[in-house]
Protein backbone atom coordinates (compact mmCIF):
# COMPACT_ATOMS: atom_id res chain seq x y z
CA UNK A 1 0.00 0.00 0.00
CA UNK A 2 1.76 3.73 -1.37
CA UNK A 3 1.99 5.70 1.78
CA UNK A 4 -0.59 8.37 1.44
CA UNK A 5 0.67 11.77 0.40
CA UNK A 6 -0.10 13.44 3.29
CA UNK A 7 2.83 11.52 5.34
CA UNK A 8 6.25 12.67 5.19
CA UNK A 9 9.44 11.05 5.43
CA UNK A 10 11.33 12.67 8.43
CA UNK A 11 14.27 10.61 9.04
CA UNK A 12 16.17 11.00 12.41
CA UNK A 13 19.66 9.37 11.61
CA UNK A 14 21.94 10.49 8.48
CA UNK A 15 25.19 11.26 7.80
CA UNK A 16 27.14 14.57 6.54
CA UNK A 17 30.60 14.68 4.96
CA UNK A 18 32.07 17.91 6.26
CA UNK A 19 33.57 20.43 3.49
CA UNK A 20 37.16 21.26 3.85
CA UNK A 21 37.06 24.52 4.91
CA UNK A 22 34.15 24.06 7.93
CA UNK A 23 37.17 24.79 10.64
CA UNK A 24 39.41 26.61 8.34
CA UNK A 25 36.69 29.13 7.60
CA UNK A 26 35.69 29.57 11.66
CA UNK A 27 38.98 29.35 13.58
CA UNK A 28 40.99 32.30 14.82
CA UNK A 29 43.84 32.60 12.34
CA UNK A 30 46.41 31.33 15.23
CA UNK A 31 44.49 28.15 15.10
CA UNK A 32 43.99 27.44 11.51
CA UNK A 33 47.42 25.34 10.41
CA UNK A 34 46.55 22.77 13.40
CA UNK A 35 43.10 23.06 13.18
CA UNK A 36 41.23 20.39 10.96
CA UNK A 37 42.02 20.93 7.23
CA UNK A 38 42.80 19.06 4.06
CA UNK A 39 45.51 17.15 2.63
CA UNK A 40 46.88 15.96 -0.02
CA UNK A 41 48.62 12.71 -0.18
CA UNK A 42 50.20 10.03 -2.74
CA UNK A 43 48.39 6.82 -3.97
CA UNK A 44 50.14 4.73 -6.31
CA UNK A 45 48.76 4.82 -9.75
CA UNK A 46 45.95 6.80 -8.24
CA UNK A 47 45.04 10.74 -7.96
CA UNK A 48 45.99 11.36 -4.71
CA UNK A 49 44.07 10.78 -1.64
CA UNK A 50 42.28 13.59 0.61
CA UNK A 51 42.66 13.31 3.93
CA UNK A 52 42.15 15.45 7.23
CA UNK A 53 44.64 16.51 9.95
CA UNK A 54 43.78 17.61 13.23
CA UNK A 55 47.29 18.76 15.57
CA UNK A 56 49.32 17.18 12.94
CA UNK A 57 47.50 14.20 13.34
CA UNK A 58 46.36 12.09 9.99
CA UNK A 59 42.38 10.99 10.13
CA UNK A 60 42.33 9.62 6.40
CA UNK A 61 38.45 8.17 6.27
CA UNK A 62 37.00 11.32 4.74
CA UNK A 63 33.96 9.94 3.85
CA UNK A 64 32.58 7.10 6.67
CA UNK A 65 31.20 4.78 4.00
CA UNK A 66 30.07 7.87 1.94
CA UNK A 67 28.78 5.18 -0.44
CA UNK A 68 25.84 6.91 -1.60
CA UNK A 69 24.81 6.18 -5.78
CA UNK A 70 27.47 3.61 -5.94
CA UNK A 71 26.60 0.04 -7.19
CA UNK A 72 26.66 -2.68 -4.66
CA UNK A 73 29.66 -4.46 -6.45
CA UNK A 74 31.58 -1.11 -5.82
CA UNK A 75 30.90 -0.57 -2.03
CA UNK A 76 33.79 -0.35 0.52
CA UNK A 77 35.25 1.25 3.43
CA UNK A 78 35.59 4.98 2.21
CA UNK A 79 35.56 7.17 -0.83
CA UNK A 80 39.14 8.78 -0.68
CA UNK A 81 38.34 12.22 -2.53
CA UNK A 82 35.38 14.65 -2.73
CA UNK A 83 35.34 13.70 -5.65
CA UNK A 84 34.59 10.06 -5.43
CA UNK A 85 31.50 11.22 -3.66
CA UNK A 86 28.27 12.11 -5.02
CA UNK A 87 27.77 16.26 -4.43
CA UNK A 88 24.71 15.47 -1.57
CA UNK A 89 26.90 13.72 0.84
CA UNK A 90 28.95 17.65 1.60
CA UNK A 91 26.74 20.12 -0.46
CA UNK A 92 23.33 20.93 1.79
CA UNK A 93 21.59 22.02 -1.30
CA UNK A 94 22.55 19.20 -3.30
CA UNK A 95 21.42 16.84 -0.31
CA UNK A 96 18.19 18.20 -0.62
CA UNK A 97 17.81 17.90 -4.22
CA UNK A 98 18.92 13.81 -3.41
CA UNK A 99 15.97 14.07 -0.65
CA UNK A 100 13.52 15.11 -2.87
CA UNK A 101 14.68 12.24 -5.34
CA UNK A 102 13.96 9.55 -2.25
CA UNK A 103 11.47 10.75 -1.35
CA UNK A 104 12.31 12.22 2.20
CA UNK A 105 11.07 15.24 3.83
CA UNK A 106 13.73 15.96 6.21
CA UNK A 107 16.92 14.77 7.97
CA UNK A 108 18.92 15.11 11.22
CA UNK A 109 22.81 14.70 10.12
CA UNK A 110 25.41 13.56 12.16
CA UNK A 111 29.58 14.14 11.86
CA UNK A 112 31.48 12.29 10.04
CA UNK A 113 35.59 13.56 10.47
CA UNK A 114 34.69 13.81 13.96
CA UNK A 115 32.99 10.84 14.70
CA UNK A 116 29.60 10.33 15.38
CA UNK A 117 29.75 12.08 18.79
CA UNK A 118 32.72 14.44 18.59
CA UNK A 119 34.89 12.04 19.96
CA UNK A 120 38.10 13.36 17.99
CA UNK A 121 38.27 16.50 19.54
CA UNK A 122 38.64 14.29 22.88
CA UNK A 123 41.71 13.43 22.16
CA UNK A 124 42.90 17.02 21.09
CA UNK A 125 45.90 18.32 23.34
CA UNK A 126 45.25 21.85 23.39
CA UNK A 127 41.43 21.68 24.94
CA UNK A 128 41.00 25.39 24.24
CA UNK A 129 41.41 24.68 20.19
CA UNK A 130 39.05 21.34 20.68
CA UNK A 131 36.48 23.67 22.13
CA UNK A 132 36.61 26.05 19.64
CA UNK A 133 36.55 23.35 16.96
CA UNK A 134 33.85 21.63 18.51
CA UNK A 135 31.67 25.38 18.53
CA UNK A 136 33.21 25.34 15.08
CA UNK A 137 31.32 22.35 13.73
CA UNK A 138 28.33 23.54 15.40
CA UNK A 139 27.61 26.63 13.96
CA UNK A 140 28.33 25.16 10.61
CA UNK A 141 25.70 23.19 11.26
CA UNK A 142 23.19 25.37 12.53
CA UNK A 143 24.62 29.05 10.45
CA UNK A 144 25.13 26.75 7.30
CA UNK A 145 23.81 23.53 6.77
CA UNK A 146 20.80 23.41 8.29
CA UNK A 147 20.22 27.12 6.95
CA UNK A 148 20.29 26.10 3.63
CA UNK A 149 16.87 24.58 4.30
CA UNK A 150 15.78 25.19 7.43
CA UNK A 151 12.70 22.96 6.62
CA UNK A 152 14.66 20.35 5.22
CA UNK A 153 17.24 19.50 8.36
CA UNK A 154 16.79 18.97 11.68
CA UNK A 155 19.96 20.12 13.69
CA UNK A 156 22.11 17.53 15.66
CA UNK A 157 25.18 19.36 17.58
CA UNK A 158 28.10 18.23 19.28
CA UNK A 159 29.78 18.62 22.74
CA UNK A 160 32.83 19.27 24.09
CA UNK A 161 32.95 15.82 25.81
CA UNK A 162 36.30 16.69 28.51
CA UNK A 163 34.12 19.12 30.65
CA UNK A 164 30.60 18.59 31.18
CA UNK A 165 30.16 22.24 32.38
CA UNK A 166 31.12 23.61 29.17
CA UNK A 167 29.26 20.87 27.66
CA UNK A 168 26.00 22.19 29.51
CA UNK A 169 27.26 25.79 28.27
CA UNK A 170 27.15 24.91 24.66
CA UNK A 171 23.86 22.69 24.90
CA UNK A 172 21.68 25.95 25.75
CA UNK A 173 24.23 28.15 23.32
CA UNK A 174 22.98 25.86 20.40
CA UNK A 175 19.74 25.70 21.88
CA UNK A 176 19.27 29.47 21.31
CA UNK A 177 20.50 29.19 17.89
CA UNK A 178 18.13 26.42 17.04
CA UNK A 179 19.50 23.09 17.60
CA UNK A 180 17.28 20.35 18.15
CA UNK A 181 19.28 17.34 19.54
CA UNK A 182 22.57 16.54 21.09
CA UNK A 183 24.69 13.78 20.05
CA UNK A 184 26.22 11.74 22.90
CA UNK A 185 28.40 8.57 23.00
CA UNK A 186 26.67 5.44 23.15
CA UNK A 187 29.23 4.42 26.32
CA UNK A 188 31.52 7.14 27.77
CA UNK A 189 33.27 4.18 29.84
CA UNK A 190 34.10 2.53 26.55
CA UNK A 191 36.31 6.16 25.68
CA UNK A 192 37.72 6.34 29.21
CA UNK A 193 35.04 9.21 30.63
CA UNK A 194 33.27 8.28 33.91
CA UNK A 195 30.07 6.61 33.41
CA UNK A 196 26.51 7.69 33.19
CA UNK A 197 26.19 5.99 36.86
CA UNK A 198 28.75 8.86 38.17
CA UNK A 199 27.10 11.89 38.12
CA UNK A 200 29.79 13.10 35.79
CA UNK A 201 27.25 13.77 33.04
CA UNK A 202 24.50 15.35 35.29
CA UNK A 203 25.27 19.00 33.94
CA UNK A 204 24.75 17.56 30.34
CA UNK A 205 21.69 15.66 31.36
CA UNK A 206 20.12 18.94 33.41
CA UNK A 207 20.94 21.20 30.31
CA UNK A 208 19.14 18.55 27.72
CA UNK A 209 16.69 17.86 29.97
CA UNK A 210 16.23 22.34 30.20
CA UNK A 211 16.47 22.84 26.38
CA UNK A 212 14.16 20.02 26.24
CA UNK A 213 16.70 18.15 23.15
CA UNK A 214 16.98 14.60 23.46
CA UNK A 215 20.23 12.87 23.25
CA UNK A 216 21.16 10.55 20.73
CA UNK A 217 23.41 7.62 21.26
CA UNK A 218 24.85 6.66 17.89
CA UNK A 219 25.87 3.02 17.49
CA UNK A 220 29.49 2.72 18.09
CA UNK A 221 30.14 6.26 18.96
CA UNK A 222 31.36 5.08 21.91
CA UNK A 223 34.13 3.73 20.14
CA UNK A 224 34.19 0.15 21.34
CA UNK A 225 32.88 -2.08 18.41
CA UNK A 226 31.29 -5.37 19.28
CA UNK A 227 33.77 -8.01 19.87
CA UNK A 228 33.91 -10.77 17.12
CA UNK A 229 37.32 -12.86 16.61
CA UNK A 230 40.11 -10.59 15.29
CA UNK A 231 40.34 -12.98 11.52
CA UNK A 232 36.23 -12.90 11.31
CA UNK A 233 35.15 -11.09 8.14
CA UNK A 234 33.84 -7.02 8.48
CA UNK A 235 30.20 -8.28 8.04
CA UNK A 236 29.95 -10.31 11.31
CA UNK A 237 30.72 -6.75 13.56
CA UNK A 238 28.52 -5.00 11.22
CA UNK A 239 25.56 -7.33 11.34
CA UNK A 240 25.84 -7.06 15.36
CA UNK A 241 26.61 -3.29 15.58
CA UNK A 242 23.15 -2.97 17.44
CA UNK A 243 24.45 -4.95 20.14
CA UNK A 244 25.84 -1.34 21.08
CA UNK A 245 22.20 0.31 21.59
CA UNK A 246 21.63 -2.85 23.59
CA UNK A 247 24.14 -2.37 26.15
CA UNK A 248 23.67 1.25 26.22
CA UNK A 249 19.73 0.51 27.14
CA UNK A 250 20.49 -1.44 29.75
CA UNK A 251 22.65 0.84 30.90
CA UNK A 252 20.41 4.07 30.79
CA UNK A 253 17.20 1.85 32.67
CA UNK A 254 19.32 0.72 35.63
CA UNK A 255 21.07 3.72 36.07
CA UNK A 256 19.91 6.72 38.56
CA UNK A 257 19.80 8.95 35.25
CA UNK A 258 15.59 9.22 34.98
CA UNK A 259 15.07 8.99 38.03
CA UNK A 260 16.88 12.68 38.43
CA UNK A 261 16.05 13.65 35.09
CA UNK A 262 12.63 12.59 34.61
CA UNK A 263 12.03 14.64 31.08
CA UNK A 264 15.07 13.73 29.37
CA UNK A 265 14.69 11.59 25.95
CA UNK A 266 17.08 9.31 24.36
CA UNK A 267 17.30 8.61 20.80
CA UNK A 268 19.13 4.67 19.95
CA UNK A 269 20.44 6.23 16.58
CA UNK A 270 21.14 3.64 13.95
CA UNK A 271 20.18 0.84 16.63
CA UNK A 272 17.26 -0.89 14.92
CA UNK A 273 14.47 -1.83 16.51
CA UNK A 274 13.39 -5.43 16.88
CA UNK A 275 15.48 -6.49 19.58
CA UNK A 276 13.42 -4.06 21.54
CA UNK A 277 11.13 -6.56 23.01
CA UNK A 278 13.57 -8.69 24.37
CA UNK A 279 15.55 -7.07 25.90
CA UNK A 280 12.60 -4.97 28.03
CA UNK A 281 11.10 -8.62 29.14
CA UNK A 282 14.94 -9.48 30.27
CA UNK A 283 15.35 -6.42 32.11
CA UNK A 284 11.82 -6.84 33.46
CA UNK A 285 13.06 -9.86 34.50
CA UNK A 286 16.48 -9.70 35.97
CA UNK A 287 14.82 -6.37 38.30
CA UNK A 288 12.56 -8.56 39.16
CA UNK A 289 14.82 -11.01 40.66
CA UNK A 290 17.89 -8.58 41.80
CA UNK A 291 16.99 -5.57 42.72
CA UNK A 292 16.63 -6.58 46.33
CA UNK A 293 20.35 -6.55 46.82
CA UNK A 294 21.62 -3.98 44.31
CA UNK A 295 21.98 -0.35 43.91
CA UNK A 296 19.32 0.26 41.81
CA UNK A 297 15.86 1.46 41.86
CA UNK A 298 13.49 -0.87 43.54
CA UNK A 299 10.04 0.74 42.54
CA UNK A 300 10.00 1.55 38.96
CA UNK A 301 10.27 -0.97 36.10
CA UNK A 302 13.18 -0.85 33.34
CA UNK A 303 10.04 -1.68 30.87
CA UNK A 304 8.46 1.57 32.32
CA UNK A 305 11.88 3.93 32.29
CA UNK A 306 11.80 2.50 28.08
CA UNK A 307 8.19 3.83 27.57
CA UNK A 308 8.92 6.72 28.90
CA UNK A 309 12.35 8.08 27.79
CA UNK A 310 13.73 5.82 25.06
CA UNK A 311 12.90 6.26 21.07
CA UNK A 312 14.43 3.90 18.34
CA UNK A 313 14.80 4.21 14.75
CA UNK A 314 15.28 1.85 12.19
CA UNK A 315 15.20 1.14 8.09
CA UNK A 316 13.84 -1.68 6.80
CA UNK A 317 12.95 -4.04 10.30
CA UNK A 318 10.38 -6.07 9.38
CA UNK A 319 10.63 -7.72 12.91
CA UNK A 320 10.74 -4.48 14.64
CA UNK A 321 7.30 -3.75 12.93
CA UNK A 322 5.84 -7.08 13.57
CA UNK A 323 6.23 -6.54 17.15
CA UNK A 324 5.39 -2.67 17.27
CA UNK A 325 2.63 -2.65 19.41
CA UNK A 326 5.22 -4.18 22.28
CA UNK A 327 7.89 -1.74 21.45
CA UNK A 328 5.26 0.83 21.53
CA UNK A 329 3.87 2.88 18.61
CA UNK A 330 5.03 6.24 20.60
CA UNK A 331 8.54 4.67 20.61
CA UNK A 332 9.48 4.27 16.91
CA UNK A 333 11.16 6.62 14.30
CA UNK A 334 11.86 6.04 10.90
CA UNK A 335 15.65 6.46 9.15
CA UNK A 336 17.33 6.68 6.10
CA UNK A 337 20.84 6.78 6.62
CA UNK A 338 22.10 8.60 3.73
CA UNK A 339 24.85 8.27 2.36
CA UNK A 340 25.61 4.93 4.12
CA UNK A 341 25.33 1.81 2.83
CA UNK A 342 22.75 0.70 4.77
CA UNK A 343 20.47 3.72 3.43
CA UNK A 344 18.08 2.84 0.36
CA UNK A 345 18.60 6.08 -1.34
CA UNK A 346 17.04 6.97 -3.90
CA UNK A 347 14.58 4.51 -3.06
CA UNK A 348 13.60 4.89 0.47
CA UNK A 349 10.19 6.02 -0.05
CA UNK A 350 9.84 2.88 -2.08
CA UNK A 351 11.09 0.57 0.44
CA UNK A 352 9.16 2.20 3.28
CA UNK A 353 5.82 1.28 1.75
CA UNK A 354 7.12 -2.54 1.19
CA UNK A 355 8.10 -2.47 4.94
CA UNK A 356 4.68 -0.57 6.17
CA UNK A 357 2.46 -2.51 3.49
CA UNK A 358 0.20 -3.85 6.29
CA UNK A 359 0.43 -1.58 9.08
CA UNK A 360 -2.51 0.68 9.63
CA UNK A 361 -1.98 4.60 8.20
CA UNK A 362 -2.55 6.10 11.79
CA UNK A 363 0.38 3.62 13.10
CA UNK A 364 2.73 4.64 9.82
CA UNK A 365 2.08 8.06 10.18
CA UNK A 366 3.47 8.06 13.96
CA UNK A 367 6.36 6.48 13.05
CA UNK A 368 7.93 8.00 9.74
CA UNK A 369 6.67 11.28 10.69
CA UNK A 370 4.74 12.51 13.97
CA UNK A 371 6.73 10.93 16.17
CA UNK A 372 9.81 12.60 15.00
CA UNK A 373 8.57 15.96 15.18
CA UNK A 374 7.17 15.65 18.48
CA UNK A 375 10.76 14.38 19.79
CA UNK A 376 12.49 16.38 17.74
CA UNK A 377 10.51 19.86 18.70
CA UNK A 378 10.65 20.21 14.73
CA UNK A 379 7.49 21.58 12.51
CA UNK A 380 9.61 22.34 9.30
Amino acid sequence: MPLQPHMKLLSVDDHLIEHPNVWQDRLPAKYRDIGPKIRELPREGKAPTQCWFYEDRPYPYIGLNAVAGKRLEEYGLEPYRYDEMIQGCWDPKARVADMDIDGVHAMACFPSFPRFAGTVFLEAQDKELALLCVQAYNDFVLDEWCAAAPDRFIPVVMIPLFDPELAAAEIRRCAAKGAKAITFPDSTAALGLPSIYSGHWDPVFGAAEETGMPICVHFGSGGLPPIVAKDAPLAVMISVMATNSMHATSEYLFSPVFHKFPNLKVGLSEGGVGWIPYLLERVDGTWEKHRHYQNINKDVRPSELFHKHFHGCFIDDATGVKNRHDIGIENITWECDYPHSDSWWPKSRQRAEEVFADVPDDEVHAIVELNTRRLYNFSG
